[in-house]
């Protein structure tokens, strides 16, 4: 695993009611800063302490996901609060974030973030490079549709794949961008009629920022 590469965990377990409110968000801060030791060094025992921390932050949404950065030259590691992608879980995010205390060990991130160079990514079995992977955009109403190709995408694959194709669309443009600026996002392989033309995944976010001057 080359430097830089971040470890993804889904924030999964109990039901997420309705009594949402500020001490939910809190209680998992206090509960954070309690185990904060135990988190920083997840390696010593990473499954167990990742099923605790997937537990606390299903209490404030059982869709929030959390990535850990390697450890900085700061000595900090980045702690990416993540709504998995989900729309609708963004606000729970942004609550989250914005109730974060100072911690002296962490620097708190919302949303995944665009990555420079992109990493390379596993999902499953199927591990991927980021300059094998492709792209075609269209215009989709006021939003870019984006077509992906992969070398070896195939119909049964498609939840692998899908995956992955997700997670290099949140390395290139950062998940918040991802979900707000693209319309339709399918996966091909390279073999695709569709494949004319496609630039490698790093262009991307140039395209899309120039299409929305940003």
């Amino acid at each position: 695993m080359k430097h830089g590469v971040i470890l993804v965990v889904m924030g999964i377990l109990s039901i997420f009611g309705s009594k949402a409110n500020a001490s939910v968000e809190a209680d998992f801060w206090t509960w954070f800063q309690k185990n904060e030791d135990m988190i920083f060094n997840f390696e010593k025992d990473t499954e167990n302490t990742f099923d605790k921390l997937s537990l606390a932050l299903s209490k404030v949404d059982p869709k929030i996901t959390f990535e850990f950065s390697p450890i900085r030259e700061n000595g900090k590691r980045e702690f990416v609060l993540s709504a998995g992608g989900i729309k609708k879980s963004f606000p729970s995010v942004e609550l989250l974030f914005n109730s974060a205390p100072e911690l002296k060990q962490w620097t708190i991130v919302k949303f995944r973030p665009r990555r420079t160079p992109l990493n390379d990514l596993t999902f499953g079995d199927v591990s991927i490079k980021a300059d094998d992977v492709y792209y075609n955009i269209y215009k989709d109403k006021d939003k870019l549709g984006v077509v992906l190709f992969f070398d070896n995408y195939s119909n049964k694959e498609h939840t692998t794949y899908g995956n992955l194709g997700y997670l290099f669309l949140d390395e290139a443009l950062g998940e918040y961008d991802v979900e707000t600026k693209l319309g339709f996002i399918e996966f091909h392989n390279k073999s695709s009629e569709y494949f004319d033309g496609a630039k490698p995944i790093r262009e991307l976010v140039t395209q899309v920022d120039e299409y929305y001057g940003n």
